[in-house]
């Protein structure tokens, strides 16, 4: 599980846009976790768990599932790009796509380059937004751990999806945003206890098998007889 800070670089152009991410995001995830990854509550209300006021959750999958998958990621998280990349397409085909589970992602940013992703990601809009979060997975190497400046390939990406240099700026100096991210990911710590990415959470109760389908499978499968 990935719980260490990356820094980076800015560069002229858009140094302010990411300095203020920067500035704001470190204070947050500097902030140290209340337990160490694994620890934590390993079932939390399910009214509370999708109680999210501050943005809408990102959901694929029927609402009346019988099963309700919760993911907090962050897009720098190298287990996280793992599990969307080779675990969740299985898992889609098997058990969203047939109507079985429905599937929630949410943000939870381990460092500014995160917040900067799901910041864009966010600022996408409507069908924009999952697409350029697996984009932004598929290409993870070649911003999230660079020592170079990451800007230039997070606007490479961002074009994909629609977005000017101007806009690219605007959204990452959008602090009513910011703090929404900061937010939910404030509340996943302090509430649901998460200290690590990917946590799941499955109708309520902590995912504690390892995040492979043979490891949803053994979990999904009871509660979907």
């Amino acid at each position: 599980m990935k719980t260490f800070l990356n820094k980076f670089s800015l560069d002229r152009r858009t140094g302010l846009a990411l300095a203020l991410v920067g500035a704001t995001a470190l204070a947050v995830a500097s902030q140290p976790l209340s337990a160490a990854p694994g620890d934590g509550p390993t079932e939390v209300p399910v009214e509370a768990l999708m109680n999210q006021p501050e943005l809408p959750d990102l959901i694929i999958g029927k609402v009346d599932a019988k099963v309700t998958v919760v993911e907090y990621a962050s897009m720098t998280c190298g287990h996280c790009k793992q599990f969307h990349t080779k675990v969740l397409p299985e898992l889609k085909t098997k058990y969203v796509d047939t109507g079985k589970v429905r599937f929630v992602f949410r943000e939870f940013p381990l460092d500014p380059r995160a917040f900067a992703a799901s910041m864009l990601a966010r600022c996408a809009g409507g069908d924009k937004t999952l697409p350029m979060i697996a984009a932004l997975f598929e290409t993870q190497a070649d911003w999230a751990y660079v020592k170079e400046n990451p800007t230039p390939k997070l606007f490479e990406i961002a074009k994909q999806a629609g977005f000017t240099q101007e806009s690219f700026d605007k959204c990452l100096t959008d602090q009513a945003l910011l703090d929404k991210l900061t937010a939910i990911r404030t509340r996943a710590a302090e509430t649901f206890g998460v200290n690590s990415t990917p946590s799941f959470y499955i109708n309520g109760k902590k995912l504690t098998e390892p995040p492979t389908v043979e490891g949803f499978d053994k979990t999904l499968e009871p509660l979907l007889k």
